[in-house]
């Protein structure tokens, strides 16, 4: 696959202020990688979000190619999309089952995740008018206090299961700490989820995220649902990235000196301690760059590689521009029209994230429409 076969939402390169490259073939290692630790439980893939920012076409595609039968996403739109191109796939729906949705599941072989008892009760009402026992998942809360049922109606479904109209293909939960080496709270969930996947012993159980997959074996079950980790970023603090997915590259858009004492960016939150040569650099928040990984006199910001050098950025991100300080990087190395490597080359997500105040998914996820996309 190259850049040249998805198009819809690319930008020629002379026009665009960066480049973002993901690499499939690595995207595909990191699935590999993932699904043969944890064997043998079987390994889903999840393409939320656009693939995690990468393109949900792309990122499925490749990873179907890698052997995942088995997909998860947030909204019926991203199953529908993903349905039109993977016609046998089995998909996992996670947000829910909104009202009035119910024949949309049913004409495009989707599996709602139900995680609430007036879910339950109208996916099973629709199936019973329908007279086809239609498969769905059920999402049992066990810490988040997000989604799923409580305990006691995890119970009593059990209890009732005669009763319910559907085929019940699948029982999850969610973990809340497992990026957390050692937190009490995974323990407590794995012992609450185990008690209640005991309770449906002929139905597959899911728990783990890719935290969970990459930690305890304890976590696996029959399905584990890796995400971050399938795309480069980091899961947990104690096990080290696989193969990074995207790389960043940022349009120099000029090159100006700046004299000791003058201020960089809106606020004047940079003052040059001395002369200095400054790239400007064509991409901003509106690109998905945090505004937070900006500098200030007060605090240093993220990197970005120029000509091999590590430069810092500094003044304040605006909604198009930055600014990176080159004044280490020999004046006939850099040119206007040149790049520099934000994400790349030695920097990663964690990287960014960390200097950003977030993490590593909303990076990845944030990543901004107006990139000259390539799929390699």
């Amino acid at each position: 696959m190259t850049s040249h076969d998805i198009t819809s939402h690319d930008i020629p390169p002379p026009e665009a202020g960066g480049v973002l490259t993901v690499d499939l073939a690595a995207l595909r290692a990191n699935y590999e990688e993932i699904a043969r630790r944890v064997t043998p439980a079987a390994c889903a893939a999840v393409v939320k979000g656009d693939g995690y920012g990468i393109g949900l076409v792309p990122a499925a595609s490749a990873l179907w190619q890698a052997g995942a039968r088995t997909f998860f996403v947030a909204l019926l739109s991203e199953a529908r999309e993903l349905r039109n191109l993977l016609p046998e796939a089995e998909i996992f729906v996670l947000n829910g089952l909104f009202p009035g949705t119910e024949a949309a599941y049913r004409d495009k072989r989707l599996c709602p995740v139900l995680g609430s008892v007036s879910e339950i009760e109208r996916w099973s009402a629709f199936c019973e008018d329908t007279g086809t026992a239609l498969p769905a998942a059920v999402h049992v809360d066990t810490g988040m206090n997000r989604l799923g049922l409580s305990a006691t109606e995890a119970v009593n479904l059990a209890e009732g299961r005669d009763e319910i109209g559907f085929t019940l293909a699948l029982l999850m939960s969610h973990l809340a700490c497992a990026d957390e080496p050692d937190h009490p709270l995974t323990a407590r969930q794995l012992e609450d989820f185990r008690a209640i996947a005991a309770l449906f012993p002929d139905v597959r159980a899911s728990l783990a995220n890719s935290a969970g997959a990459l930690g305890d074996r304890a976590l696996h079950f029959d399905l584990v649902r890796p995400g971050i980790a399938v795309y480069g970023g980091r899961p947990r603090k104690d096990v080290a990235p696989l193969r990074p997915v995207v790389r960043l590259e940022l349009r120099i858009a000029q090159v100006r000196h700046v004299h000791e004492g003058e201020t960089v960016g809106y606020g004047a939150a940079h003052t040059a301690l001395r002369p200095s040569r400054v790239a400007i650099l064509s991409a901003g928040y509106a690109d998905g760059i945090p505004r937070l990984a900006g500098a200030s006199d007060l605090r240093p910001g993220a990197e970005a590689v120029v000509a091999g050098h590590r430069c810092p950025l500094i003044g304040r991100i605006s909604m198009d521009l930055l600014a990176l300080d080159i004044t280490e990087v020999p004046e006939d190395a850099v040119s206007p029209g040149d790049f520099a490597t934000l994400l790349g080359d030695g920097l990663g997500l964690e990287d960014l994230a960390r200097h950003s105040a977030t993490i590593d998914y909303e990076i990845l996820t944030s990543l901004g429409r107006r990139y000259h996309r390539r799929w390699v």
